[in-house]
């Protein structure tokens, strides 16, 4: 049988989850595997219903948390719309990131610009977005230069660490839509990427991944770790 998930913490009330890199949280079209919710389905039964508290774009891997009843669910979201949650991601980004630390205040909304509809930006006037960035290692690879970052992220919005990164002038590694070009995220779509474009890209999925999240539940500060998946560490390491 087909592996799952990785499972990284349960109890009676929530599961918490490395999602794999390249799975979509909520089913498009496919068979039971082809989404996370399917899958957390299959793996608790058809006695409960469960309902995924955060969501990660297809192609970021790492954490995510699932309610397991109504009231648990109901509590978490609660917690999930203050800002008391601590959400930190690691990114293998393209360049030498110029200093230890980065505080990236840049509001978002729609990139009118872009033929991609779900395509944001930096815009004047858009929806608060806060991301806080701080340098682990600078590296190089090929002749190539790349820094892995650990980002915390204080607001929620869509695709805001792949902006904010891109906006600071160091777009994520394998990120169709805001790195080299857009024009390879529409190729993606439709099939149509070349094999120098694949190897433009490094990676078949970008390098984001949720490792760390940390709540208070009940009284009790819950701390849940993952590692990003080995073709991410492997890059930083060899």
């Amino acid at each position: 049988m087909q592996k799952l998930f990785e499972v990284i913490s349960e109890d009676d009330d929530f599961l918490v989850i490395n999602k794999p890199a390249g799975l979509v949280c909520h089913p498009t079209k496919g068979d039971v595997y082809s989404s996370l919710i399917s899958r957390v389905r299959l793996y608790l039964g058809e006695s409960q219903t469960p309902h995924l508290i955060n969501r990660l774009d297809r192609e970021t891997s790492g954490i995510v948390i699932v309610g397991k009843n109504v009231q648990a669910t109901a509590h978490l979201r609660r917690i999930w719309e203050t800002r008391e949650v601590e959400k930190e991601y690691v990114a293998i980004v393209h360049g030498f990131f110029p200093r230890d630390f980065l505080a990236i205040n840049a509001p978002l909304g729609k990139d009118v610009k872009s033929e991609i509809a779900i395509k944001d930006t930096v815009v004047p006037g858009g929806v608060e977005a806060q991301t806080r960035v701080t340098l682990q290692k600078r590296f190089e690879r090929d002749g190539k230069v790349f820094s892995l970052v650990r980002v915390l992220l204080l607001t929620g919005r869509k695709h805001q660490i792949r902006i904010h990164l891109a906006h600071a002038g160091h777009s994520i590694v394998g990120d169709k839509l805001y790195g080299i070009d857009e024009q390879f995220y529409l190729r993606f779509v439709n099939h149509q990427l070349t094999t120098e474009e694949k190897a433009a890209l490094i990676f078949e999925n970008h390098a984001l991944h949720a490792a760390r999240i940390s709540l208070e539940w009940f009284g009790i500060r819950r701390n849940f770790r993952c590692n990003p998946e080995p073709w991410f560490r492997s890059f930083v390491q060899k």
